[in-house]
């Protein structure tokens, strides 16, 4: 039977895109309905005491949400894996920096209309994005970022690995994320991380 898989990513966290690629390896080997859905790392953050580098990063981190948002809303969530995927290539892979050329260009390589590049400059769509980022993150708590995934009734931040696990080592990695993560009462399994993220 198959089993759907609800991602919360935000474009700006090399992370989440570690997780989604994870997941899309582990929906090849087992049967999983992988959707994605939107949070904000600028919304998870607001009000909190944050270094000038970071609150940067989370000005710039806004755009690509709110076209994402924008998108969904014109077209269904299914267009939020196609377009997510679009920019993080541009981002993690290409190491484009330019926020308005990884819209543009995702936007055209998807099919979709130029014109939603203009919600990531409004707070036009600021209540969808909001509402999106709460239905993802309110279940696993306030002390976890992206991603943030939700299977049936368990929701959980994670798991941080790189590079991706590919082939049966994704669906592996499933099986134990979720054995663990289904467990009643379970709240915590981490370690320090000693690299950065390896997009190979």
């Amino acid at each position: 039977m198959t089993q759907t898989v609800d991602l919360w990513v935000d474009p700006a966290c090399p992370w989440a895109w570690m997780t989604s690629r994870w997941l899309l390896e582990a929906a090849e080997v087992r049967d999983l309905d992988v959707r994605f859905h939107v949070m904000s790392l600028s919304v998870l953050n607001e009000g909190r005491d944050l270094s000038d580098d970071y609150v940067q990063f989370l000005s710039r981190a806004w755009a690509p949400v709110r076209v994402l948002i924008a998108a969904e809303a014109r077209h269904g969530n299914d267009i939020v894996g196609p377009l997510y995927s679009a920019m993080g290539r541009r981002r993690h892979i290409a190491g484009v920096t330019d926020e308005h050329a990884i819209i543009a260009e995702s936007l055209a390589e998807v099919g979709l209309e130029e014109d939603l590049a203009e919600a990531g400059s409004v707070t036009t769509f600021d209540g969808l994005l909001r509402e999106s980022h709460h239905r993802g993150m309110d279940p696993v708590g306030e002390e976890v970022g992206t991603p943030v995934i939700h299977v049936g009734d368990v929701a959980f931040f994670g798991p941080v690995v790189t590079p991706a696990p590919k082939g049966e080592a994704a669906g592996r990695l499933f099986d134990g994320v979720l054995a663990v993560a289904g467990t009643p009462g379970f709240f915590e399994l981490k370690r320090s991380r000693t690299k950065g993220p390896d997009f190979s």
